[in-house]
């Protein structure tokens, strides 16, 4: 039987909202379309509900919202909306498990709106979607939350404490994938001297020691990560692997067992709409071996060689199933 895998960050529903003709399934456009997720034995995807910090970001989200509703009943025998019953008995799925989240909290409030706009559309969406994985604050730049991860100097501000604090107890992780170093700092800071119930992710970051690269942790973040029982989802995209080696990909997982993240390492591939993307130094945005949704199996077979059978179920699906069925209690 093939592994099953969870996969903690694709950005499908962005793809969707915004490139017309725009399907699921159409495997020319996105490297996570249903059929390579089919392939790959992808029994969980996380779909992001992306945000720029523009004027209309929160409408954009609210398409995105729309089409992750559509798309269950457009391929009502491929996908299935993730709840814990699911998750729990992953290995006997037939169907690929989706969940939402937040990548860029623009998305519940743009920069002008009130603050309560956040946590009323926060709501509604968690109405809409079921539930959230998780809510990122920031992309790569600075919003009314704080400073992203190409932003210098700027950390945690009033509205993002406001939003941590609104989040506690609400069984929904904050991600670091796409903050500056010190947002990353203001929010376990705030987390802690708060005595806030808020899990600690990176849904789609490697290791910066690895590859420097601002996207990725440093072993800081990573220890953090591993303290709090989180998750770090190993992005794919080459950029942030290494831009000559495709082997690096394999380096970056492993570095994550050697530093004791072996019960947190998991997969947020990061696959995304790349058609007629500006910076075409980007290109190939994806090594051969890593080019879609289908090659997870020929990753952990690659990884048998290092890894053990428990250690490759770990990183296949269960460190994402247990912290996610942990954190939904």
């Amino acid at each position: 039987m093939k592994t099953p895998i969870v996969d903690t960050h694709c950005d499908l529903l962005s793809y969707l909202a915004s490139v017309p003709g725009a399907r699921a399934d159409k495997t020319e456009d996105i490297a996570c379309a249903i059929p390579f997720l089919k392939a790959g034995n992808v029994k969980m995807q996380v779909l992001a509900i992306f945000t720029d910090v523009v004027p209309s970001s929160m409408d954009f989200a609210d398409k995105q919202v729309a089409h992750f509703e559509a798309i269950q009943n457009a391929f009502s025998t491929d996908l299935e909306r993730a709840d814990t019953d699911f998750l729990g008995n992953i290995e006997d799925q037939n169907k690929t498990g989706i969940l939402a989240a937040i990548e860029s909290a623009s998305g519940l409030a743009n920069e002008t709106v009130p603050i309560q706009t956040a946590f009323e559309r926060l709501d509604k969406i968690i109405s809409k979607t079921g539930r959230l994985a998780y809510i990122s604050m920031t992309h790569h730049k600075e919003n009314r939350f704080g400073g992203g991860n190409y932003t210098e100097g700027i950390g945690l501000k009033d509205d993002g404490k406001r939003l941590l604090d609104y989040m506690s107890g609400k069984k929904i992780a904050i991600d670091l994938s796409h903050t500056s170093d010190l947002l990353a700092e203001g929010i376990l800071n705030h987390i802690d001297n708060n005595s806030l119930n808020v899990p600690v992710i990176a849904s789609h970051s490697n290791f910066r020691s690895i590859w420097n690269h601002k996207r990725n942790l440093t072993d800081e973040f990573v220890k953090e990560i591993i303290l709090r029982k989180g998750i770090v989802g190993v992005n794919f995209l080459r950029a942030f692997v290494d831009t000559e080696d495709p082997n690096g990909i394999y380096e970056h997982i492993l570095y994550g067992f050697e530093k004791g993240a072996e019960n947190q390492i998991c997969f947020g591939a990061d696959f995304f709409y790349t058609v007629g993307f500006p910076d075409i130094g980007r290109i190939p945005f994806y090594f051969p071996n890593v080019e879609n949704a289908s090659k997870y199996p020929e990753v952990l077979a690659t990884l048998s060689e290092k890894l053990g059978h428990d250690q490759l179920e770990k990183l296949a699906f269960k460190n994402a199933q247990e912290f996610f069925l942990r954190t939904w209690k």
